[in-house]
């Protein structure tokens, strides 16, 4: 079967799927909680992949028609948890490809559970090209990506042209795609990029008012880096 058939398996990856076991509370978490609150998908081959016919209908997700938030790869949860517990009228999707990370978020829902949150295990990459509809996206965020910071891994960077468009795809007119790094180099690859993106309207370096200053964030400001936050808006 030629590349062709499978384009997700010569795609450039913006992410390796890193190994390693749950500790056991994260385990027993996933275990308990995962059939509630992970959406099973459809495939199209590899494990974080979803077959491109597939469309979620996150009405019927979530019980209700309501503003949707997408988180792109969640970390420990910080933001998204905040978020969802700040908005109960909102809905938040979060989009991960590393089941640990999933786990580690489903430990803090044990015992506060949010009725409005979902994940799925996937390539936001992928996911968000055809799974959601259209511009039915309020917010898209996008905080600390992997920054590949070798010369020669940065085409690996998810915040490229392709992911930029995939995004512009799902983001309502006026949605906001909201970012955040804590490497400089990275930081102005992005402006470079979005600024002259023809579905993108620069808004601000204003820190998100739902992003909470998480452990990863304290860390790089010990060690001198500075954070970039960046707002766009979706252009009508």
């Amino acid at each position: 079967m030629s590349s062709v058939d499978h384009p997700y398996r010569t795609r450039i990856r913006s992410f390796t799927r890193r190994g390693g076991r749950m500790p056991p509370r994260h385990q027993v978490a996933y275990d308990a909680l995962a059939p509630t609150y992970v959406i099973d998908v459809p495939r199209d081959g590899g494990s974080t992949t979803v077959d491109p016919a597939y469309s979620l209908d996150v009405a019927d997700v979530f019980g209700r028609q309501a503003p949707l938030i997408v988180e792109v790869g969640p970390g420990s949860g910080d933001a998204l948890i905040a978020g969802a517990k700040a908005l109960p009228d909102t809905d938040f999707l979060a989009l991960e490809v590393w089941q640990p990370g999933i786990g580690q978020c489903l430990s803090r829902l044990v015992e506060d559970p949010l009725p409005n949150l979902r994940f799925v295990e996937a390539d936001a990459e992928v996911a968000l090209a055809t799974m959601l509809p259209a511009g039915s996206v309020a917010e898209v965020w996008t905080y600390f990506p992997d920054p590949w910071p070798k010369r020669r891994q940065q085409h690996r960077r998810i915040v490229r042209p392709e992911f930029a468009d995939t995004v512009c795809r799902v983001l309502a007119p006026g949605g906001m795609w909201r970012l955040a790094t804590d490497i400089e180099g990275y930081a102005a690859h992005m402006r470079a990029l979005l600024d002259h993106h023809d579905s993108l309207e620069f808004v601000s370096t204003d820190r998100a008012p739902l992003r909470p200053v998480t452990r990863f964030e304290r860390r790089g400001v010990a060690v001198g880096r500075d954070i970039a936050d960046l707002n766009y808006r979706r252009r009508a």
